[in-house]
């Protein structure tokens, strides 16, 4: 559905990290942590596609929800500028995101822009009485966020690749330390760790993938993939949230 948000607040969170906060009535229709918005970055042709950015944090009692995103290409760069007050054409929300179950303790584990949509995840499922641990993965200290907001709802492990800050490494090499029984793992995060975890862990889980995106609700056909089976399904609409297993990485 497109709407019409209200920027309410927007600062850098990190290295070229952006938290833009919305407001509008669309709010009340979120629900499922996962799901995306697709944001017109202007009302001129000079940016025709919109770009996808994962929820990550739904406030329904004041009708806000909140985007991270990384400000890289000059698209992105000019919705860094946006201020309060300022209005943001955006279809939302979209896609297929995390199923909630109802399990005992589950791990979450984020890398780099991949971690903004586990944040509703977790406080969704910390409602339900699920005990999260989470394993979020940056490149560099400048580039971690969030992490005072996870640890405050579990038990919190940060991997940097240049060992700057946390963990020295990637998110396998925390999670090889870890001594604990887990049900499931929800996951999120550049391909090639996906790829990793889907193959590495014991456990029955979910992937979402980061996709470039035409339309968003699935016309276009630009971010197919491929299933296990051989078929070819739309990250958009039957995504981008999958079983492990379910999708070729």
């Amino acid at each position: 559905m497109k709407n019409l948000m209200t920027v309410v607040d927007q600062k850098s969170i990190a290295d070229k990290i952006h938290e833009m906060v919305l407001e509008g009535d669309i709010t009340s229709t979120m629900e499922t942590p996962g799901q995306f918005v697709h944001v017109r970055i202007n009302d001129t042709t000079e940016h025709v596609l919109r770009r996808p950015i994962s929820i990550a944090d739904i406030d329904h009692e004041h009708s806000r929800f909140t985007i991270i995103y990384r400000a890289e290409g000059e698209g992105t760069r000019k919705l860094s500028k946006l201020r309060a007050g300022d209005a943001v054409d955006v279809l939302t929300p979209l896609g297929n995101g995390y199923p909630l179950e109802q399990n005992d303790h589950v791990l979450i584990i984020g890398g780099g822009i991949g971690v903004p949509p586990l944040y509703e995840l977790s406080k969704q499922l910390n409602r339900m009485g699920v005990r999260t641990t989470h394993v979020l993965g940056f490149n560099s200290k400048k580039d971690v966020f969030y992490e005072d907001k996870f640890r405050a709802l579990g038990e919190t492990h940060v991997a940097t690749a240049d060992g700057s800050y946390g963990t020295e490494g990637f998110v396998t090499d925390v999670i090889r330390t870890l001594d604990q029984q887990f049900d499931c793992f929800y996951a999120c995060g550049p391909k090639v760790m996906l790829k990793v975890l889907s193959e590495t862990m014991d456990m029955d889980g979910y992937i979402s993938l980061e996709e470039r995106m035409g339309c968003g609700f699935g016309v276009c056909y630009a971010c197919v993939c491929e299933t296990a089976e051989g078929d070819w399904i739309k990250l958009c609409t039957e995504g981008p949230v999958f079983r492990k297993g379910e999708i070729v990485l």
